[in-house]
């Protein structure tokens, strides 16, 4: 058996490498990272799914599944890419407050759904992400501080196992592998749909604020009182910008889950800040969430750090602010706490968040830029030493670095186990595998 012999293994598309478009199918998100597949899959349904899996464990090959790119770590030579953008289907049941959501749909396509009801998901801050791998790893998004992480909203998981044997993984049917599924990533079963639980969002008030670099103390300072006292509905970022081509920004981005006249009153400390260059707020269509933060949405080379936060004071800010952004492009710091920061079992792997900010380092990933990035990343985590938790969420790790980055001793340990368990041959990598 070779690799030329997946081609007739699935109905959808099979590219190998020499084929025209094998490169681009292969290509992740992040321009910066390469990915040296042995072959890139293009499942046109779960049939699909089971049979690839099915091949793959005969094989001795292993599989790892993008709908998008997102994540990509890199850590990929020799393995079969399953690209799952063709099972994008989104089912809102509205009466029961859940979505049934498909291996490739994205975030923005949930929202489009559920906004228009009255619901959300716990979706991130870009649309453009996939739903699946964003939940399987956790995800810390806007509503997290009032509602958890997107893990803790799954019902119920469908799966191809290591056999090829398709499933429906519950608390009931399956408590174990329901778990590691809920935040420890995508190295358990190769999952083509999710059913996640939906939340009441009949109104959304929020936007972007943006200023010029020296007003950059007066909005970290509202940072600081703002976030000091937010309810769990309030979500505040606070950005420092270096555009290439433009002059450096800091922009507040929100998101306040309640009625447009609470939300004023809850951010009126910002509009003490004189000299606002543009001013977004106001009542936000639940579908527009994604829009807030813009973010990118095609794909950039670019190289990225994030680092959990233990507190965030006068001096720290004074660190932050002491040095140009440059040769970055962004550094951000999130709000978290809340519901996030509270110990119990509904988020699975992904466990509790205690520390209450979360630091955001980005910058391109061009040939001539990318050492001086990695540097500057470097200095400030650095300069923010005694600030810096020492692990990050599974769903921000960046190529080189591990999933032991993001679990504690004891939960690594139980991923580990399931994984050899569920997967002793290792048909299945994630990005960040739990093993690696």
């Amino acid at each position: 058996m070779t690799i030329n012999d997946v081609r007739g293994v699935i109905k959808g598309r099979v590219l190998l490498p020499g084929d025209d478009g094998f490169e681009q199918a292969a290509t992740a998100w992040n321009l910066t990272v390469r990915q040296p597949v042995a072959a890139v899959a293009e499942a046109a349904d779960a049939d699909d799914v089971a049979a690839l899996v099915r091949y793959a464990r005969r094989a001795g090959m292993t599989v790892t599944a993008q709908p998008s790119g997102h994540g990509a770590s890199g850590d990929v030579e020799g393995l079969i890419l399953l690209r799952t953008g063709r099972l994008n289907e989104v089912e809102v049941r509205e009466r029961e407050r859940v979505v049934r959501v498909g291996a490739g749909a994205t975030w923005g396509q949930v929202l489009a759904a559920a906004g228009p009801l009255g619901l959300t998901g716990l979706a991130g801050s870009a649309p453009g992400v996939g739903v699946t791998g964003y939940t399987l790893g956790g995800g810390v998004g806007w509503f997290s501080r009032r509602h958890g992480l997107a893990s803790g909203s799954v019902r119920a998981v469908e799966i191809v196992d290591a056999d090829g044997v398709p499933g429906r993984v519950t608390a009931e049917s399956d408590p174990e592998l329901f778990w590691a599924l809920r935040g420890g990533g995508g190295d358990f079963a190769l999952v083509t749909a999710l059913e996640l639980g939906l939340y009441p969002a009949p109104s959304l008030y929020g936007g972007r604020v943006i200023w010029p670099e020296h007003r950059a103390r007066e909005v970290y300072e509202a940072f600081l009182e703002i976030t000091a006292e937010a309810p769990r509905e309030l979500s505040v970022w606070v950005n420092r910008l270096q555009p290439p081509g433009a002059p450096p920004m800091v922009t507040l981005d929100l998101a306040y889950l309640g009625e447009a006249g609470k939300g004023e009153d809850l951010l009126v400390r910002i509009d003490k800040i004189e000299g606002a260059i543009s001013d977004s707020r106001g009542v936000v269509p639940v579908a527009d969430l994604g829009a807030i933060a813009a973010e990118p949405t095609a794909p950039a080379p670019s190289i990225a750090r994030a680092e959990l936060l233990t507190g965030l004071d006068a001096d720290a800010v004074e660190r932050l602010l002491a040095k140009p952004v440059a040769p970055l492009v962004n550094v951000q710091i999130r709000h978290l706490g809340g519901t996030l920061a509270e110990p119990g079992g509904e988020a699975g792997a992904g466990g509790a968040v205690a520390e209450p900010y979360l630091l955001g380092l980005v910058g391109l990933g061009l040939p001539h830029t990318a050492d001086a990035t990695r540097a500057k990343q470097a200095e400030v985590v650095a300069d923010l030493e005694s600030y810096v938790a020492g692990r990050k969420p599974y769903t921000l790790l960046s190529p080189g670095e591990t999933a032991a980055a993001s679990f504690s001793g004891g939960t690594l340990a139980r991923l580990r186990e399931i994984k050899r368990a569920r997967d002793p041959h290792d048909v299945f990598r994630a990005n960040y595998p739990v093993l690696g």
